[in-house]
């Protein structure tokens, strides 16, 4: 049995936890610019119809009255550090997928633990204790079907499909509600008829192939009860990436800058926290008339230096020449490795040369922010910036 344990609403969350005060109110996490989008709602809020990637502008309108509040990532990856400590306890086999979700496999873990259901409910009661947070989980003998399930119930649910269910709950499963496909491949499915996860078995898989290419190749596993994703407790993270659509567009290149160094620390600090390093660098802008660009550039040494991600994103900025004001920036790593793999180091420098004094300073800061809060040390560049 593999269970998908999906944090409650979980920024917002966070949020009331820390701030009582705010308990029984609509809590809405986001930018707080007019362009800003909604990164979590709690479940009040949701009943005015607010949800994530909303813009701020509409969820305000729906719920006027909700009490509206700037992300706080460090606050929030700190939590999520706790719970995933917590998870992994259970199984050898845990993966983490987000910072508010993870599967366990949990086969053979029985005599520890006790079956899905019991497992399941410990879990519940040990994160609510130790983070006062809840979490709905999913139960099921596939992957995909215990991340739906972990969504059936919430919040603070519980939904178990035992393994003689599987074969009528996909026959039943709305198409809409399996991972992967998007609002085009729904439109291609319901052309073919299919509108359950069962009635994929009725269209040959040349045809799904055809039309839908590789995922007509997922469905059709899918529906025949076949998900061979491994749970995989060595499953690195892609990318890292942070960004931010401005108030008004700009093509003041200093302003943009700062922002570049907001985010390379931002980008920096998860590869960190994370324990990776990255060998590629990536800008991303958004011009006033919506067209997008991504420029990359790979370096030589894998980084987790905030200086070293800031320096190719600004570099990839200057060859940019902006062409339109800009009203989207963001900086982002990827071609991720573990931190521990060994590095090459400089030969005619000391203990890795300057990229490893700054990612050390880098970690003094880190260890100071986690004691005294996130704005006890700032760059100078960055304690007058303009409110993003």
């Amino acid at each position: 049995m593999i269970l998908h344990i999906d944090m409650d609403a979980f920024y917002a969350a966070v949020e009331v936890r820390d701030r009582p005060e705010l308990a029984g109110r609509c809590v809405v996490v986001g930018g707080s610019s007019r362009r800003g989008v909604v990164s979590a709602a709690n479940y009040p809020a949701r009943r005015f119809g607010v949800h994530s990637a909303m813009p701020v502008f509409e969820a305000r309108r729906r719920c006027p009255r909700a009490v509206f509040i700037q992300p706080r990532m460090p606050r929030y990856r700190a939590v999520s550090r706790r719970i995933m400590s917590i998870l992994a306890v259970y199984s050898p086999l845990f993966e983490p997928v987000s910072i508010d979700e993870a599967y366990l496999d949990i086969s053979g873990c029985e005599r520890l633990h006790g079956d899905a259901r019991t497992t399941a409910l410990h879990i519940k009661q040990t994160v609510f204790e130790k983070t006062g947070l809840t979490c709905s989980i999913g139960a099921a003998p596939l992957r995909f079907l215990a991340k739906i399930a972990s969504a059936m119930d919430k919040p603070d649910g519980l939904t178990i499909i035992a393994p003689h269910e599987v074969a009528a709950f996909i026959q039943r499963l709305p198409i809409q509600h399996v991972p992967g496909g998007g609002v085009v491949a729904l439109k291609k499915l319901n052309a073919l008829g299919i509108f359950h996860l069962g009635d994929v078995r009725k269209i040959p898989c040349a045809l799904l192939k055809t039309h839908l290419g590789k995922f007509g190749d997922r469905l059709a596993a899918l529906a025949g009860g076949v998900d061979p994703t491994p749970v995989c407790p060595d499953a690195s993270r892609k990318s890292v990436s942070s960004e931010t659509t401005l108030e008004q567009n700009t093509r003041d290149l200093n302003f943009l800058k700062t922002l570049l160094l907001d985010h390379a620390q931002t980008v920096a600090q998860t590869l960190r926290d994370r324990g990776f390093r990255s060998r590629t660098i990536t800008l991303k802008i958004k011009y006033a008339d919506f067209r997008q660009i991504t420029r990359r550039c790979t370096i030589a040494d894998p980084t987790q230096s905030s200086s070293a991600v800031y320096r190719a994103a600004a570099g990839l900025l200057g060859q940019c020449g902006l062409p339109l004001p800009v009203r989207l920036i963001g900086v982002g790593a990827a071609d991720l490795v573990c931190h521990s793999v060994p590095r090459q180091l400089d030969l005619f420098t000391q203990s890795g040369g300057r990229e490893a004094r700054w990612e050390q300073i880098d970690h003094t800061l880190d260890r100071i922010r986690r004691r005294f809060g996130a704005a006890a040390v700032l760059r100078g560049t960055l304690a007058g910036k303009k409110t993003l």
